[in-house]
């Protein structure tokens, strides 16, 4: 390193981030101190200050490092820090700052939200910032940000919301690309009104009766978990779309022709039968599809699907190439009829890979012959997984139905196997 010139040096050290390693710098020489101005990130560990010798409070040595360096772009505080702290690093850094991460850990300081400026309304003083990302947030009053015109993506992670708080923060970063809320609580209904979203993963932990409005004509991925009730106005470039509700039931849907489709994805405990009717007429274009509804049912009665006949199906889905499919839905098509209606000719032009999963040896013959018709009818088909979940049963069906399935796989092992 002494041969190097300082510009070199200034260049390697300028990559490190760890604020423990930039403290050891500090140390091995003045060449070395000199070259800590030119770092452009800074991370605090969870850990930074748990074996702390000196007097100075962490929230001053934090500041004391953002005063070294002369243009500080990325700040990772996962510490604990106060209001005061915060406020006296982005005052003094805000202007540079283009990606902020902290740790908030407020998610039981109420009495905190409430001050004037609270811990989230000292983040304006960064007008820059290009992405955010926050954990642990308490936010039931709504925020006192401008306008983030250049934040592109902000995360939010274990969060306590209002929906009033959540709207004036959503509004005041008008140019978002990509939104990530995970493991958020307190949401009941939420409006998303984004023009330039393209990435959206939505995680509503609790009661899954969450009502939830999306209008981001761009939007091209889209996750959500833990709603009722979901409109999607606009989705001529959605690509990618997955929708769970594990606590809840999902009643409705509206989304309109998705044209754009290649993978979808619907679990969850209970569906209306109209939901998930809709979805798949809607995405006719999908080529990988997921499905693991348990039951349908309007209310409180757990229903089995309908039947869902055969040809039908796969005739209305022409570019399916992987479908990896659950009890239910496999027994909606395992149904005495489902079957009947297949013409001469008729193939399963694209599908590649199925996985199955079988969790009952009910009507054993009828699960078999659809097996039997996805490999014979299948005929680009590379791929089938039949995977073998919890059956119990003390009735000998389930060892000949087992047997079954061996002797399929033995027949065909070039293609099947059994997991």
């Amino acid at each position: 390193m002494d041969s190097l010139p300082d510009a070199i040096v200034q260049y390697i050290l300028s990559h490190m981030k760890n604020a423990r390693d930039v403290a050891l710098c500090n140390c091995v020489s003045k060449r070395w101190k000199e070259s800590i101005p030119y770092l452009k990130s800074l991370y605090f560990p969870r850990n930074s200050f748990d074996n702390q010798s000196c007097d100075n409070s962490p929230d001053d040595i934090v500041l004391k490092m953002i005063y070294s360096i002369v243009c500080l772009e990325e700040l990772v505080v996962y510490t604990p820090f106060s209001k005061a702290g915060l406020d006296s690093w982005l005052m003094l850094a805000g202007s540079t700052l283009k990606h902020l991460e902290l740790r908030m850990d407020n998610l039981a300081d109420y009495q905190g939200c409430l001050e004037n400026p609270s811990k989230l309304d000292c983040i304006s003083r960064a007008k820059n910032l290009e992405s955010l990302k926050l954990w642990g947030v308490l936010m039931v009053s709504s925020p006192k940000w401008d306008v983030f015109h250049k934040l592109q993506n902000l995360e939010i992670v274990g969060a306590r919301l209002e929906d009033p708080a959540l709207s004036t923060a959503l509004r005041a970063c008008p140019n978002l690309t990509n939104l990530l809320l995970l493991g958020c609580e307190g949401v009941r209904s939420v409006s998303i009104e984004l023009p330039h979203l393209e990435q959206c993963k939505l995680d509503f932990y609790g009661l899954g009766n969450c009502s939830l409005s999306v209008s981001c004509p761009k939007i091209q991925f889209l996750e959500v978990q833990g709603c009722s009730w979901i409109r999607v106005q606009e989705t001529n470039y959605l690509r990618n779309l997955s929708i769970s509700n594990n606590a809840g039931r999902v009643y409705m849907v509206d989304f309109g022709k998705l044209v754009a489709l290649e993978s979808l994805t619907l679990r969850g405990v209970q569906w209306c039968w109209d939901a998930i009717s809709k979805m798949l007429y809607w995405a006719s274009e999908v080529k990988h599809l997921y499905m693991k509804v348990e039951f349908t049912g309007d209310f409180d009665t757990l229903q089995p699907f309908p039947e869902v006949d055969f040809v039908e199906f796969f005739n209305n889905h022409p570019k399916l190439q992987k479908f990896d499919i659950h009890g239910a839905m496999f027994a909606a098509l395992c149904q005495k009829n489902s079957l009947k209606n297949v013409e001469s000719g008729f193939v399963i032009p694209c599908l590649e890979e199925v996985v199955v999963t079988v969790r009952s040896p009910l009507n054993a013959e009828q699960k078999m012959s659809t097996l039997e018709s996805l490999l014979k009818y299948g005929k680009n088909l590379k791929t089938m997984v039949i995977r073998i979940l919890q059956m119990k049963s003390s009735h000998s069906s389930s060892d000949d139905f087992f047997d079954e399935i061996c002797r399929f796989r033995c027949m065909n092992r070039k293609i099947v196997r059994i997991e």
